[in-house]
């Protein structure tokens, strides 16, 4: 979370500067790096590139990339017209949407403390986004509606995931979303991309190296453990986009914000509780 997070305060800060497409090109493109070299030095059954790389199941990646493009799509249009924590609460409803999606199409048993969790994150969510959504502001309905339909899209994408994790590696995953989101991004090369700036270079190849790394922390993730319990984890990265928003673009949390704060902690220790197995 502390990756997504980071590499979403450097495309917040990118925003106005660069094409939607042209972020979505770059970012993906660079962290191509990052996945590949993984890949090669992956150990285990499957070494090397080549077995890291290998699908038996075309299908799944395609399917896979395209829904989360869109969820890109739909994440950089939030962090452009939102503070970073005010879009990253917005994607804070995925946790929450994907519950009865792994129940369903997983199998997955919800516990008490999981489902407690989800929602107790969810309200400091809220709590987060509440100043935005009284005073929008010049674009941020647009924002909010972006974030959503993130939101929603995500939630579909990680129960996916998990269903291609049975058979394909996460190096392989993390690739194929990479390779196919810098294609969609280059696409939009003919409408048009802006000349950028050293710093604006420096920027998105930080971004894409982040991601990358994200690729590959977020997939590992999902392949060793469920994602239910994994969701309440998602929202300690608020508090991660709060430091950043502070610290890079001078936006101070309010009273509300620190009681979201409090509220998405214990969300994750309810996720992180495991009752201890009785001896016999």
């Amino acid at each position: 979370m502390f990756l997504i997070t980071a590499m979403s305060a450097l495309i917040h800060a990118v925003g106005q500067q660069a094409e939607l497409g042209q972020i979505i090109f770059w970012r993906s493109a660079v962290a191509l790096v990052p996945i590949t070299i993984y890949a090669a030095l992956r150990r285990g059954a499957q070494a090397g590139l080549r077995a890291q790389l290998s699908t038996r199941n075309p299908r799944g990646h395609i399917l896979r990339s395209l829904f989360g493009a869109f969820a890109m799509l739909c994440s950089f249009a939030s962090l452009i017209w939102l503070p970073v924590a005010n879009a990253q609460a917005l994607s804070y409803l995925a946790p929450v949407l994907t519950l009865p999606l792994a129940a369903h199409f997983l199998g997955e048993r919800l516990s008490i403390p999981v489902i407690l969790g989800a929602i107790l994150g969810l309200l400091g969510a809220v709590a987060f986004l509440w100043d935005a959504l009284e005073t929008p502001g010049q674009g941020a309905l647009w924002g909010i509606g972006a974030g959503l339909a993130y939101a929603l899209t995500m939630a579909v994408v990680r129960v996916h995931v998990k269903a291609l994790t049975r058979n394909e590696t996460p190096a392989a995953i993390a690739f194929y979303f990479a390779l196919t989101c810098s294609v969609i991004g280059l696409a939009t090369l003919p409408f048009g991309w802006l000349a950028l700036t050293p710093s604006v270079w420096a920027l998105l190849i930080g971004a894409g190296l982040l991601g990358g790394l994200a690729h590959i922390a977020s997939t590992e993730a999902v392949a060793r453990s469920p994602i239910s319990a994994l969701a309440v984890f998602d929202y300690t990265g608020l508090i991660w986009a709060m430091l950043f928003d502070l610290l890079l673009f001078s936006h101070v949390p309010t009273p509300l914000s620190w009681l979201g704060i409090i509220a998405i902690a214990a969300a994750a220790l309810f996720g992180a509780w495991r009752p201890k197995p009785v001896a016999v």
